[in-house]
This record gives structure tokens, C-alpha cells and sequence, in this order.
């Protein structure tokens, strides 16, 4: 490949600044200012390479050396453009104080550099006009443009790694939360037929009867138990929002509740967590809607406005009548929990009506296609 991803021509055109020096060097007319001119170039490429290796102070005693040496074969030779490779280099410093001090040391002493040749007005130096002004230009936008990216890209690496944190999080959440589901409903059921069957063992004798009701209770037990982990499973699975509203339509309909819906569905580079957790959001807000609003109607809107998605549930009902009917055991403590896990917000407004809205930030990442947790 003739150009290398991510580099493109760059590794040619340094290659080029690397060849000019020795085009200069070789314009002069004495044999003492050829050798000095090469062993200069090689002590700025080998202070180079020393100066990205250091840390700390080394890397301001490398800094000067590379500004001092590019003063000299500008003064000199009339070669300008290691002040390039230095404000290459500046930008690359992370530290912040380091940065402003040899940006403003090598600023100024290539200004002077330019001053003085201009002063002595040589022919070499005038024909490069042009090029000493962009030069000149780089070394003071460079280091600025690649300082800030480079704050730039820690950022993201540290955004990046946030990202697959709250992933963790929320994945050992759920786990969590699956296995207090497991001890509170299927633990407890177990349990309960454990007790049962030796009640009806111990019966079975005694009182064949009551050891036949034991036994029914047991089986009806199981099947309970074997619901609650259907259901269970089926909330694993993940459910889409276009698949919940078709739910939700059905329980207002039941209820004789008019459903109005308004949405932007499907929803455009939404995981299937993120669908999850606000279709568990509306599938609470609707049945407090029909449990609790004593309405006729009641509107849902889906809006997904750049990074931000809004889910809005609007009744015509009652309204909360306390500010104590929100710590009420209607699952809005439940909702807040789920939407912590991906920044959103839960908004109520009471009025002539309630109206809950939604928002969470379209940006939770996926571990893989098709995984929530």
C-alpha cells in the first residue's frame, strides 16, 4: 500500500523536510560549514527522537537544544523548516506548563531568527518567502490544534472506558436484580413445596385426605412458580417499544380507556437495553394510568430528538392529588431506579390530568447484536 491507513501522505512529507536540510547545507562555499551543517542535522534528528522519548525536566533541556540548533542553520544556512518538526513536537507535550513556556520560547526565537535574515536581506532566504510565512504560520497554530487534540483523545479514551464501566454496572445490576427475583419469588415457592411435600408425606398415612389437598397446593404451587419464571425469562429476553405499545393498547382498550399514540417508531441507533428499560417505564406509567387516573383518555408520545429520546404518558384523570401519592408504591421508585442506569430523568406534572415524562440520552452502548446486559 502506498499509503498507510490513518497516515496517509504524512510519513512523505516528512520524509521531504528530512532531504532539505541537506540542500542548504550543501549551498555553501565552505567546506567547514558543509560539516557543520551535516552534524547539526544529525544531532537535531537524533534530539528528536530523545526528546519524545523524555519526561519532565529532560523534556525542556531537549526543547531548547532543538530550538537552538534550528536557530542556528536558520541564521546560518537560511533553513528554516526545523521550526516545523519543533512545533510538531510542542504540540505533542501533554503537560500544560510546559506547553505555553517552550511555545512561547520558540515562538519568539524563530520570529528573531526570521528578523535577523530579513535584516541581511539574502537572496536564498528572500526566495523562500512564501514558504517562511507559512513556516511561520505553523508554529503558531500547530501546537495549539494538536495540544487540543490531543486532549481531545484522552478524553475519549476516558469516555470510552466510562462507557464500558456503566456497561459492567448495569450488567451486575441486572444480575442482581434477577437474583432477587429468583429469592423473593421462585426461592419462596420452592420452599413452600418443600414444606408441603413433607407435610403430605407425613399425612399420607395419618390422613390421606388432607394429604390430597397438601398435594393440590403443591401442584398449584409449581405452576405458579413456572409462570413467574416465564415471565421472568421473557423480560430477560428484552421487549421493543413497537412490541410493548401493541400490549399497551390492548390493557387501555380492556380498561376502556381511549389510547391515543404518537410515535417516531422505530427508534434510529437505540439498543435493545435502552428500548427495554423504557418499555418497562411505559408499561409501569400505563398501568398506574389504569389502576389509579380514574381517566378516559390518555395520550402517548415518543419523540426522538437528536441524542435524546422523550417518552410522554398524558392522561385526563384524577391528577396526584399529594405530593405523597409519588413515594407511593406505584412503581415510580422502580422507574427512577431503571432510568438511573442510563442518565434519564423521570418528570411528573399534575394537573387536570398527570402527564409523566421520559428522557434518556440515546448514546448506552451494546456489548454485542441482540445483548442487553
Amino acid at each position: 500500500m502506498i499509503f498507510q491507513k490513518g497516515s496517509g501522505i504524512n510519513p512523505y512529507i516528512w520524509s521531504v523536510f528530512s532531504i532539505l536540510p541537506f540542500y542548504f547545507i550543501f549551498q555553501s562555499s565552505s567546506t567547514m560549514e558543509v560539516i557543520i551543517g551535516i552534524v547539526l542535522t544529525i544531532l537535531f534528528f537524533i534530539s528528536y527522537r530523545f526528546a519524545f522519548l523524555s519526561k519532565k525536566w529532560p523534556v525542556y533541556l531537549w526543547t531548547c537544544i532543538l530550538i537552538a540548533i534550528s536557530i542556528t542553520m536558520t541564521i546560518v544556512f537560511h533553513f528554516i523548516y526545523f521550526a516545523f518538526y519543533i512545533a510538531y513536537y510542542n504540540g505533542k507535550i501533554k503537560n500544560r506548563i510546559a506547553f505555553i513556556t517552550l511555545y512561547i520560547i520558540h515562538l519568539v526565537a524563530t520570529t528573531v531568527a526570521i528578523n535577523i535574515n530579513l535584516a541581511l536581506r539574502d537572496d536564498l532566504f528572500l526566495t523562500q518567502l512564501p514558504f517562511i510565512v507559512i513556516i511561520w504560520i505553523s508554529v503558531i497554530l500547530l501546537p495549539f490544534n494538536l495540544f487540543n487534540k490531543g486532549k481531545q483523545d484522552i478524553l475519549e479514551a476516558q469516555l470510552d472506558v466510562a462507557n464500558k464501566r456503566i456497561s459492567e454496572l448495569v450488567k451486575q445490576e441486572e444480575r442482581q436484580r434477577i437474583a432477587r427475583d429468583l429469592h423473593d419469588t421462585l426461592g419462596q415457592k420452592l420452599s413452600l413445596i418443600g414444606l408441603k411435600s413433607d407435610l403430605a408425606r407425613k399425612l399420607i398415612n395419618k390422613n390421606p385426605e388432607q394429604a390430597k389437598n397438601e398435594l393440590k397446593d403443591v401442584q398449584q404451587t409449581a405452576r405458579t412458580a413456572l409462570n413467574e419464571v416465564r415471565k421472568m425469562v421473557s423480560q430477560m429476553r428484552g421487549i421493543r417499544l413497537k412490541e410493548e405499545m401493541v400490549r399497551v393498547r390492548q390493557i387501555l382498550d380492556a380498561a376502556e380507556i381511549s389510547c391515543t399514540i404518537d410515535h417516531d417508531l422505530p427508534l434510529k441507533n437505540s439498543s435493545l437495553f435502552l428500548e427495554n428499560i423504557l418499555s418497562m417505564c411505559l408499561k409501569e406509567s400505563v398501568t398506574n394510568v389504569v389502576k389509579h387516573s380514574k381517566a378516559t383518555e390518555c395520550l402517548i408520545k415518543i419523540e426522538q430528538k437528536g441524542k435524546e429520546l422523550r417518552l410522554t404518558i398524558t392522561d385526563n384523570g384524577i391528577g396526584m392529588i399529594e405530593e405523597q401519592d409519588l413515594l407511593k408504591g406505584s412503581g415510580i421508585a422502580g422507574m427512577k431506579e431503571r432510568l438511573e442506569f442510563v442518565n434519564g430523568t423521570l418528570e411528573i406534572e399534575a394537573g387536570e390530568g398527570t402527564t409523566v415524562i421520559i428522557k434518556v440520552p440515546n448514546v448506552v452502548m451494546q456489548r454485542d447484536k441482540g445483548e442487553y446486559v
